[in-house]
């Protein structure tokens, strides 16, 4: 498995639209993603494990699914971060 970060952005228009859609489709990741909206910024976002980034897309209700950004994230230990520059020296 494999972490992906999800963004969903809206506009203030789609706000309530795209809110109702996670609630009826979606509601295990609506539990695990924190919205900005209320400051204004309308976008919600979520960390996810999923077998790869069609499974992660697979999580967001079908309505938005296409303006969805999908991107799979990593952590790195310091040790890591040493290696990789003493790999690019």
């Amino acid at each position: 498995m494999a972490n992906f970060l999800i963004e969903m952005s809206h506009t203030p228009q789609q706000c309530m639209q795209d809110l109702d859609q996670m609630v009826e489709h979606s509601p295990e990741l609506l539990k695990n993603t924190s919205w900005g909206c209320m400051a204004g910024n309308h976008t919600g976002w979520a960390m996810v494990e999923a077998g790869n980034e069609s499974d992660a897309r697979n999580m967001v209700p079908p309505a938005i699914r296409d303006q969805v950004k999908i991107t799979e994230v990593q952590k790195f230990t310091a040790d890591q971060i040493r290696a990789m520059h003493q790999m690019a020296a």
